[in-house]
């Protein structure tokens, strides 16, 4: 009786189980067959970037309109090409394209951040500088609040000095501004010297920070919050107008 009953429950299980298999498969042809509904963008902004709109999004999808996609059949719709033409924008660093069993077609994107303005001369040359080193336009949407970063009486940088072997520690180094809330905040402007050696302005206190070639990055910031902490409330802001931290376990404040 036991076995009999088991041997009843595997044969529902199964059924169950080819029931629902058909029932996808069903669902998967008429979704294949479906024209496109809706196009809905979704643009992912986890760092308040507004560099790329809705707007634009579609216009790239549709090549400004010129490529109907709503009521579309499937068979005409090349989703990779369409995530292609996504990706090849500037401030697109990720983007995917796919339809729903509903028939409309999605299309999610990640946006490129800039983690620096590379600065001239002449304003209308500047260009913004992302995590990996490479170089994004500025942006008519919206301006990003990003540490600028210039040489000293010298050319402007170009952002394919942050990609080779000596330029990656400057990457570094600005990585780790923008990675960290306080600093990313209270750091103004950096100047790379003749010499290469890193410094900068603050948005509160007037010294300027010698920090040197960058390296021991954590460990320089790490003497430089010693002096925020135990310099400044006791004499002042003003009271120095250059801290020097590229020595080891030195802090010269003049």
């Amino acid at each position: 009786m036991e076995l009999k009953r088991k041997a009843n429950n595997l044969i529902f299980a199964t059924g169950c189980l080819v029931l629902l298999s058909g029932l996808a498969v069903f669902a998967g042809i008429r979704q294949a067959s479906r024209p496109v509904g809706e196009v809905i963008v979704t643009i992912g902004n986890e760092f308040n970037n507004y560099f790329i709109s809705e707007r634009e999004v579609t216009a790239l999808l549709t090549r400004n309109g010129n490529q109907q996609l709503e009521g579309a059949h499937p068979d005409d719709l090349d989703l990779k090409a369409l995530e292609a033409r996504l990706k090849a924008h500037s401030f697109v660093k990720e983007a995917q394209v796919y339809r729903d069993l509903a028939g409309n077609l999605h299309a999610d994107v990640r946006q490129n951040r800039p983690i620096a303005r590379l600065v001239h001369a002449d304003t209308r040359l500047d260009s913004y500088l992302d995590a990996e080193g490479k170089k994004l336009p500025l942006s008519s949407l919206f301006t990003a609040r990003v540490v600028p970063i210039s040489r000293l009486g010298g050319g402007p940088l170009q952002a394919g000095f942050f990609q080779d072997s000596t330029g990656s520690q400057y990457l570094t180094f600005l990585r780790y501004i923008d990675e960290h809330p306080f600093w990313r905040a209270q750091v103004a402007e950096v100047f790379i010297g003749p010499n290469g050696k890193v410094s900068f302005t603050q948005q509160i206190g007037d010294q300027r920070i010698e920090f040197g070639f960058p390296e021991n990055i954590s460990e320089k910031f790490a003497k430089l919050m010693v002096f925020y902490r135990q310099i400044p409330p006791v004499l002042g802001w003003d009271t120095y107008h250059r801290v020097n931290v590229e020595f080891k376990d030195q802090i010269i404040c003049e």
